[in-house]
């Protein structure tokens, strides 16, 4: 749990990763900000932890925002390929501010005690059916940006989760056919105040998960081909440098596709 003396603290630093780490040529893709461009463009990381290659540099035509290029599917997409295959010049990540990968998206669902040892760790019972609650789109905030510590809050505390960006719209989805729904994954931090979210509001989870600033996502938006097993990920979240989290997605108790049709209905 973190003290709010200081009212804001530097966002935790997230990982989710191949585990063990393989280096390869995945599909990074990122929205950033530089001084010397107007606007938000759309960019990729040359490998993670690397540089940026302008999307919108190399052609014009690219939307800026991640949601526009992620709703004409394959034929930005392949765009997006053939300026990884390129060998384009990369922009230095200290030169660039990152933004969240995807901004104002229409739902933000999530997944409480959907992680076995977490559920654990608390001394709860594993869920028999996913326990759904959402946060504000207002919430989401760049993956560097500060957290922002409520004065309405005493609890603050910290979760790493792996984000499933959904890029196709459906209802009713066999879990079968979810992944056909998937665009990528990222990693988001759900910080909760969690005085507002177990003890106040009718201990409804809502205003203690949406105050702003309490959804950092990215940096970087890894295309579902990039990812050889969700399933199979390291997870890990530090806060001000010190490890705080260490897990696998392996723990998950509903998996990625039975979420997805789960919430579908």
């Amino acid at each position: 749990m973190l003290s709010s003396s200081k009212r804001r603290l530097l966002t935790a630093l997230l990982q989710a990763r191949r585990w063990p780490f393989q280096p390869s040529r995945d599909m990074r893709l990122v929205q950033f900000q530089a001084p010397h461009l107007v606007g938000p463009h759309l960019g990729l990381e040359s490998e993670n932890g690397g540089g940026l290659i302008n999307l919108n540099a190399f052609d014009s035509t690219l939307p800026k925002t991640m949601t526009e290029f992620l709703e004409q599917g394959e034929a930005t997409l392949s765009v997006a390929r053939r300026a990884l295959a390129a060998q384009l010049p990369v922009l230095p990540r200290a030169e660039v501010t990152f933004l969240a990968p995807v901004t104002r998206p229409d739902k933000v669902v999530c997944v409480g005690m959907n992680y076995a040892d977490h559920c654990k760790e608390q001394n709860v019972p594993v869920p028999k059916e996913p326990i759904i609650f959402s946060k504000f789109g207002s919430s989401i905030v760049g993956p560097y940006d500060e957290i922002i510590l409520p004065p309405e809050s005493q609890e603050v505390d910290w979760e790493v989760e792996l984000a499933v960006v959904i890029g196709k719209t459906g209802k009713h989805i066999k879990a079968t056919d979810a992944m056909a729904h998937v665009a990528g994954f990222t990693v988001a931090h759900d910080v909760s105040a969690r005085d507002w979210q177990m003890k106040r509001n009718g201990k409804q989870w809502l205003l203690g998960k949406t105050f702003d600033t309490f959804c950092p996502l990215g940096p970087a938006l890894v295309t579902k081909d990039s990812v050889a097993d969700p399933h199979n990920l390291k997870i890990c979240c530090r806060v001000n440098g010190e490890v705080v989290q260490s897990s696998s997605t392996k723990q998950m108790v509903f998996r990625t596709e039975v979420l997805i049709a789960w919430v579908s209905r």
